[in-house]
């Protein structure tokens, strides 16, 4: 079976805006993003529904997900949405998105490499 753009992003194959990284997950800015900093938590082992991770990897994603949207809406200054979708790639994720003003749902925020390098320098620089 053909392996999934996050597990390419995962093996280095593709190069991501990373933002975080630990022994179970990676978390990364999303290249379509809704708002600026919108951020991809994936597990590194390939599961394509979240629920269907063990436990031990689903605890590990949220505990990424807790400490990157706590740090998106301090550097930010916005509240953070997370967001599980599951239809539009077959690896489990979980979408951080900050709520700008005027949000709306499936919006595309277009980004320059610039824009997505100081976004990725703002939310790693803003680690705790």
């Amino acid at each position: 079976m053909e392996k999934t753009i996050f597990e390419k992003i995962i093996d280095g194959e593709i190069p991501s805006y990373k933002i975080y990284e630990d022994e179970k997950t990676l978390a990364f800015l999303d290249i379509h993003p809704e708002t600026p900093g919108h951020t991809l938590v994936v597990p590194k082992v390939e599961v394509d529904k979240l629920y269907d991770l063990q436990m031990e990897d689903y605890l590990a994603v949220m505990k990424t997900v807790k400490k990157l949207a706590s740090r998106m809406e301090r550097v930010l200054g916005r509240r953070t949405l997370i967001k599980v979708i599951g239809t539009d790639v077959p690896h489990a994720h979980v979408h951080l998105v900050s709520l700008d003003p005027d949000y709306q749902y499936g919006q595309v925020t277009e980004m320059t490499e610039e824009e997505m390098k100081e976004m990725q320098k703002k939310l790693t620089e803003g680690a705790d």
